[in-house]
């Protein structure tokens, strides 16, 4: 069983970063496949990015691409999304997410382990 932890959220001017932390408490992290959902109030719980458990293999939203950067540090059981260039339309509250399976998904009934959610805030 893993335990998920977000971290980094705060309010920010448009065209700001930031980096959002995902804090893992038990090592069958390391082969989990990690993923960032967001979820924007009065909206569904939207895919923002995905990183297979092993290697490199990323997945990302068609927002999300050219501006944000999801990694993962398997030894410090951490997993991490950079955000840059911010927008007022990235507002919402941002969740990690983890699971077992063999493919990366963006299917959030794909994912068994849910934190709580950071806010992210961007005035513009």
């Amino acid at each position: 069983q893993v335990q998920l932890v977000e971290s980094g959220g705060g309010l920010v001017q448009a065209g700001g970063s930031l980096r959002l932390s995902c804090t893992a408490s038990g090592r069958a992290f390391m082969s989990y496949n990690m993923a960032w959902f967001r979820q924007a109030p009065g909206k569904e719980r939207e895919f923002v990015a995905a990183h297979k458990w092993s290697g490199s293999w990323t997945l990302y939203a068609d927002s999300a691409k050219g501006r944000f950067t999801i990694s993962r540090d398997n030894a410090k059981l951490m997993g991490y999304l950079q955000m840059n260039n911010l927008k007022p339309e990235d507002t919402a509250v941002y969740f990690c997410a983890a699971n077992a399976k063999l493919v990366l998904t963006s299917l959030t009934s794909d994912y068994d382990y849910w934190g709580q959610g950071t806010q992210v805030t961007v005035s513009s």
